[in-house]
């Protein structure tokens, strides 16, 4: 199955980043690759996949895995589409639906809770909604990751 999404692996596991046009995937995943990890467990990040993502099930869960004709590309608004430090899979952890500010609860429940899950390939993925432009969406998809990774 193909998605419109993008795909960014950290130490612990994959995160699935899903909007429409213009959310900030690319600008999210650009933040997260091109620093230090905001948190040491996390792990340097690298981009598995921008724009459509190739999901997998396995027993496991769900694998990620760019495009042959995307794989290590990224797209740059008012850059262009640059090559950046990739890997070619990952198992995905979390899924992050990136929407506008006012769509975003201010506390959701806890991110194992049934309405914070979505279902994919036969899996439960642990789902929360972000502003992606927001100067701590790293910060707080790393938090998230913590929570639903232990």
């Amino acid at each position: 199955m193909t998605v419109h999404a993008t795909c960014v692996a950290t130490a612990v596991g994959g995160i699935l980043l899903r909007g429409a046009s213009g959310s900030g995937k690319s600008d999210l995943a650009l933040r997260l690759i091109a620093q230090p990890p905001p948190f040491a467990w996390m792990g340097l990040c690298q981009l598995v996949a921008d724009d459509r993502v190739e999901l997998t099930a396995t027993a496991g869960g769900v694998q990620a895995r760019a495009p042959r004709a995307l794989a290590g590309l990224l797209e740059v608004r008012g850059v262009g589409i640059v090559p950046v430090p990739w890997t070619q899979e990952c198992l995905l952890k979390l899924v992050i639906d990136l929407e506008d500010k006012a769509n975003v609860p201010r506390a959701p429940t806890i991110l194992t809770a049934a309405e914070q899950l979505t279902h994919l390939l036969g899996h439960d993925l642990p789902r929360l909604r972000l502003n992606a432009l927001e100067a701590s969406a790293p910060l707080k998809l790393a938090l998230a990751l913590r929570l639903t990774c232990g």
